[in-house]
């Protein structure tokens, strides 16, 4: 059975870390305004090597998207590089402008520890996120994205495999390695 992620977050903390997505991208935007470094988190928790991510979106679609699977470094500063990246270095889309900043909604998931999933039919949408990798490709889908999109277990799945560059079916394959995860969505 699944270990149960027992990381929290407080209403402080969580605060702390929202206002920190909006300090750090504002201070991108305008460089002469702001140190460019975070300030000091209020809590020992926010210091922990946690992997976390920030989802960018305009108007209920993705705008941006980047995040650190595995916490390199301290959860705050983790928070204020992805918010950068999302806003100004995912891939798929330009960098956010000003009149963007002000109506863009963000949301963060600190992620808890990547272990390898038993068996696939263990798989709780909404409770999980995903990573499949196999022969180099690897992809990863957050808890909140299958129910988003109103996929069941097997959809979600086989996007996951889709978003690895692998064929749909893969994660029924020894081969393909299968990872899961739990994480805190707010």
């Amino acid at each position: 059975m699944a270990k149960v992620f027992r990381f929290a977050l407080t209403d402080e903390e969580k605060t702390f870390l929202r206002d920190l997505v909006r300090l750090s991208i504002a201070s991108r935007l305008n460089p002469a305004g702001e140190s460019g470094e975070p300030p000091q988190p209020p809590t020992p928790t926010l210091r922990e090597r946690l992997g976390a991510f920030v989802t960018l979106k305009l108007g209920g679609s993705l705008r941006g998207c980047i995040g650190n699977v595995r916490g390199s470094g301290e959860l705050y500063r983790t928070v204020w590089d992805m918010a950068r990246s999302a806003a100004f270095e995912d891939p798929r889309f330009p960098p956010l402008t000003p009149g963007e900043f002000e109506v863009v909604e963000y949301e963060i998931s600190v992620l808890g520890p990547i272990e390898s999933c038993p068996d696939p039919a263990l798989v709780e949408v909404g409770r999980h996120g995903l990573i499949m990798s196999r022969d180099g490709r690897s992809g990863l889908l957050l808890p909140q994205v299958p129910v988003e999109w109103g996929w069941d277990r097997e959809t979600f799945l086989a996007q996951t495999c889709h978003k690895a560059g692998l064929p749909r079916d893969a994660w029924r394959e020894p081969a393909t390695t299968i990872l899961w995860f739990e994480a805190v969505i707010f």
